[in-house]
């Protein structure tokens, strides 16, 4: 387990008040974000999924193809 520490941030207003309208929308805290993001700096691709994809990669079967998943989104919307 890894141990958080508080990190003082200086921030345009305006950028803060967005990231609060972000994270309620995105029902997560402005703190998370910002751990998302300095997570990235050092991800080997230079990306780091959102915690949100992160808890729904691998729901789908692995021998699901990209046209079996485009029929089935058809088929429920139509």
């Amino acid at each position: 387990m890894s141990s958080k520490k508080k990190l003082t941030l200086s921030v345009d207003e305006q950028v803060i008040e967005r990231a609060r309208r972000y994270s309620r929308q995105h029902n997560t805290s402005i703190s998370q974000l910002v751990t998302t993001y300095l997570r990235q700096l050092d991800a080997p691709s230079g990306r780091e999924f959102s915690p949100l994809v992160e808890r729904l990669r691998g729901i789908l079967p692995s021998d699901v193809s990209i046209e079996d998943y485009r029929k089935h989104l058809e088929q429920k919307h139509s």
